[in-house]
């Protein structure tokens, strides 16, 4: 006689049919499951090769950075602090005074450029300039240990401006075009001058070597910075 329970069927065959066909329903659920995990897995790691690509490419991008700031960043020539007493063949030596004049009063200077004399209250700051300065400021500056470099724009090249400035300090030294010199480049400090044909001349560093911060100035280690800044600071 046959049985009434759920999901059966007296006839063994049909028995065997329908246990087949849960264990199938049960191994389609089974991988259907596992497909749905491995499309998420799959998913989760496709976001993170995005992700580290991404930060790949950032962190990339900062070390580029890096190194472009530091292989364009400009070069500074670096010199000991002046005052050994070398003799450098054509520097010129004075005797100027130092006093104040005000602002605006036009000093008569024995030498152009100026290396020493009068001169304004305010200080010219130190660095690299594209248009020429008032020889009054830019005095002050040399009275605190500067070394002054100047060159005659309708005498020098773009090729010798970027001689100069290889060649120039970081601090306490000014580079400015200077209209009508005598000569296509000079180079002054406290009471010592020398003018030069060619910015590739070595006594130019030797100049630099010698009066850069010297201490026989009036004021030296004074600042050379937070006072006046000329018209075209670089």
């Amino acid at each position: 006689m046959a049985k009434n329970g759920r999901g059966t069927s007296g006839n063994p065959a049909r028995a065997a049919e329908q246990q087949l066909t849960v264990k199938q329903q049960r191994e389609a659920n089974r991988q259907a499951k596992l497909a749905e995990y491995q499309a998420q897995l799959k998913k989760r790691q496709r976001g993170k090769l995005v992700w580290w690509a991404v930060g790949s490419v950032a962190v990339l991008a900062v070390v580029a950075a890096i190194v472009a700031s530091y292989a364009f960043a400009p070069r500074y020539a670096e010199y000991a602090e002046g005052g050994s007493g070398a003799e450098i063949e054509g520097v010129e030596t004075f005797e100027n005074t130092t006093n104040h004049v005000e602002v605006g009063t036009d000093v008569d200077y024995p030498q152009s450029p100026s290396a020493g004399g009068e001169h304004y209250p305010l200080w010219l700051n130190c660095g690299i300039y594209t248009e020429p300065q008032q020889d009054e400021y830019a005095t002050h500056s040399m009275e605190h240990g500067a070394v002054w470099l100047t060159y005659d724009p309708a005498q020098v090249s773009e090729d010798d401006i970027a001689t100069l400035e290889s060649i120039t300090p970081r601090t306490y030294a000014i580079l400015s075009p200077y209209e009508d010199m005598d000569s296509p480049i000079s180079i002054q400090a406290w009471n010592a001058q020398l003018k030069v044909d060619d910015a590739d001349d070595p006594r130019l560093a030797e100049f630099f070597e010698e009066y850069w911060r010297n201490e026989n100035v009036p004021e030296p280690g004074s600042a050379c910075t937070g006072a006046y800044d000329g018209p075209g600071k670089a």
